[in-house]
């Protein structure tokens, strides 16, 4: 894994988030925004936010209370981007050009989570790296092109198409397959098992991969 640059980022979501050696990695040396209230995720990752933004109507007082030396940039509830968008503009603002999105996965808000997948899509399309995890569950975007993501052997992972995708590959896996075309909805992309770091490829279509790297069920 190269080393953290003043391009790495961490913005902390309010999704749940369960620290692991994986999460751990991910965020070593990384600079940090905090979304409202994903704070509550720093004390226990170790983490100090460079600046926290929001509407903080998800910010209990004792929260606030916790972090007054923290840079705050408040928004008003009654705005047009979610406080997550807002943090992940701030990060770009300030450099990023790879983003963690801790805390994305999951949680009580399925049309959040849903939000991180479509926006983490978006990101990729604009040119940045980007990665969204739970600490159980993690995920990256799949554009046109060829990429290495390096999951442990026999661990779960899913494709997920957002648009129908041609000239699908995936290799060192389970259930291979080789310029294959999957049409949108369709499950065969489904519950696959990694054989050690998974080999991809894709002519055209938009997708989401979503990996459990601590899930060995299918072995």
């Amino acid at each position: 894994m190269p080393a953290p640059t003043d391009e790495d980022f961490v913005v902390l979501l309010g999704g749940a988030l369960t620290a692991t050696p994986r999460l751990a990695a991910d965020i070593a040396g990384a600079r940090v925004v905090a979304a409202d209230g994903g704070m509550r995720h720093a004390a226990a990752l170790g983490l100090t936010p460079e600046i926290w933004v929001g509407d903080f109507d998800s910010t209990p007082p004792a929260l606030l209370d916790a972090w007054p030396d923290v840079e705050r940039q408040p928004y008003p509830a009654a705005k047009n981007e979610t406080d997550g968008a807002i943090a992940v503009s701030v990060a770009i603002e300030r450099g990023a050009r790879r983003i963690l999105l801790a805390g994305a996965l999951g949680g009580e808000r399925s049309d959040h989570a849903l939000m991180h997948l479509l926006h983490a899509v978006s990101l990729e399309e604009q040119g940045l790296q980007v990665k969204l995890t739970s600490g159980e569950e993690e995920a990256w975007p799949l554009l046109p092109g060829t990429r290495e993501i390096d999951l442990p052997a026999n661990s779960l992972f899913s494709v997920l198409g957002f648009t129908a995708l041609s000239g699908l590959f995936i290799g060192n896996v389970r259930y291979p397959l080789a310029d294959f075309p999957l049409p949108f909805g369709a499950s065969r992309t489904i519950s696959n098992v990694a054989e050690g770091p998974i080999r991809l490829s894709l002519a055209s279509g938009r997708a989401i991969l979503i990996a459990r790297p601590y899930d060995l069920s299918g072995a």
